[in-house]
């Protein structure tokens, strides 16, 4: 598992807390998708199995160390969905929380590792609930999510909340130029397009994404000007979403321009193509249009069994409509 230099700070952090005899039994990450949190935890997780730890590093020659190393520690314990699925139910969290209530097979620490938090049925939360109410002596939990205030409050209320920032924009380019052959502009837009998260954006900078995001970006101004349905092609993928979040950042970025704004811009390689929307729409045009796109993104995350082409057609014709109807919107 890849360790981040921006996790040492946190982890340093964490790890002392323990070693004051402060460390909290239930830690809630609050993290980016990109951040590291599951290399944090994993870190944390194998400083509190090894039985000769060195300050704040574990040892990794102990007995407990080579398991983990070999990800067969019998008292280390994921929760997560099953494949093809998007919720934990209530089964899989009592038959580790009943596990946890015997002693410890290697006799010492158990740890227990949510990687989604949010993916807890309100059954399977609850059930947690009680265990994190009144935890066995030497366990600890460790739970990652993105927006905690999606969870239960009396979840979160049980747990630690520690919310991994992302690092300071220079660290984070300096970090990613040396991750990839990347120009310094592209890697600041992929950066501002990932919220910061660095290995995120290194996800962003490979050359298919890339590639996808360019096709998008290259496709825009013929469908404003000519066919708005001509953009389905290039959105209608697995990674919609992630599709629909580009096009959106483009249109903030076009708000931001006609305000003056062009500095805080997150498609820094698209300037061109950013004034050129700025110009052709009006910022109630554009300000709607946001408004369209978000809703859209949010129906292809949550609802279920959605059709997703048929979900981005009618917001693409309804998108051309409503900047027709504008009496200051799309001209031809």
């Amino acid at each position: 598992m890849n360790w981040y230099p921006w996790l040492n700070q946190p982890y340093r952090q964490i790890i002392s807390q323990h070693q004051a005899g402060r460390g909290h039994h239930a830690l809630l990450v609050q993290a980016l998708p990109g951040m590291g949190d599951a290399s944090l935890a994993w870190g944390i997780s194998r400083w509190l199995m090894c039985q000769r730890r060195d300050d704040l590093k574990s040892c990794g020659k102990c007995h407990a160390c080579e398991l983990m190393q070999a990800h067969t520690h019998p008292d280390w314990y994921s929760l997560e969905a099953e494949k093809g699925k998007s919720s934990l139910g209530i089964d899989a969290v009592r038959g580790v929380t009943e596990k946890l209530y015997h002693h410890a097979q290697q006799g010492g620490a158990k740890v227990v590792w949510i990687p989604d938090a949010a993916q807890l049925t309100e059954a399977a939360a609850n059930a947690l609930l009680k265990t994190l109410e009144e935890p066995p002596k030497n366990t600890w939990f460790l739970l990652s999510g993105q927006q905690p205030a999606l969870l239960l409050a009396t979840l979160r209320s049980r747990c630690l909340n520690f919310h991994l920032a992302p690092p300071d924009e220079a660290q984070s380019l300096n970090w990613l130029l040396k991750q990839k052959p990347v120009t310094e502009q592209d890697g600041m837009t992929a950066l501002r397009l990932s919220g910061g998260a660095p290995a995120a954006a290194a996800e962003l900078s490979e050359e298919k994404s890339w590639a996808s995001r360019q096709a998008l970006c290259l496709a825009l101004p013929t469908a404003l000007r000519q066919d708005m349905l001509s953009l389905l092609a290039v959105l209608n993928h697995d990674n919609a979403v992630q599709r629909t979040g580009w096009l959106c950042a483009l249109l903030v970025d076009a708000l931001k321009w006609q305000q003056g704004g062009g500095q805080y811009i997150a498609n820094v390689d698209q300037q061109a193509l950013i004034a050129e929307i700025a110009l052709q729409l009006p910022a109630n045009a554009l300000d709607q249009s946001v408004r369209q796109w978000m809703v859209c993104r949010d129906r292809l995350l949550n609802v279920v069994a959605v059709n997703r082409e048929l979900l981005l057609t009618d917001q693409l014709l309804g998108w051309e409509q409503m900047l027709h109807a504008s009496p200051t919107g799309l001209s031809r």
